[in-house]
């Protein structure tokens, strides 16, 4: 298998997704994946569609990831991986839509409107 590439997004941040056949490294920006989200909770939305198809030691990750936090970085990457594993093999589809790792997060901060401090809190109303 050739490496298959995916793009994940989140908030602000952009996830590139390279996957190839290998023993299951998952490195982030040149980093180890444990090492780049030390937290476990993060961590485990990188990983959560290789754990869904019981792939973790079958295939080599390789990410390119900016912009954002670390929360939307991880939720990137997990889009991004997903929609790979769907290039792959196309019946990894229906277990990966059921928990929604194909389902792009379309949330994001709200601007900051003119008169008001933020987008939508307004100053204190006095009446005289």
């Amino acid at each position: 298998m050739e490496t298959i590439n995916a793009i994940g997004r989140r908030k602000a941040s952009v996830a590139r997704v390279y996957l190839s056949n290998g023993t299951g490294k998952i490195k982030i920006n040149g980093r180890d994946y444990k090492e780049y989200f030390p937290l476990l909770h993060i961590s485990a939305h990188v990983i959560a569609p290789l754990v869904e198809l019981d792939a973790l030691t079958t295939y080599d990750v390789k990410v390119n990831v900016n912009g954002g936090g670390f929360r939307g970085q991880s939720e990137a990457i997990r889009l991004g991986l997903s929609r790979a594993l769907v290039k792959v093999n196309a019946e990894h589809r229906g277990p990966l839509k059921i928990k929604k790792y194909l389902t792009r997060d379309a949330r994001v901060v709200e601007r900051k409107k003119f008169g008001k401090p933020k987008a939508r809190k307004s100053f204190q109303f006095s009446k005289r």
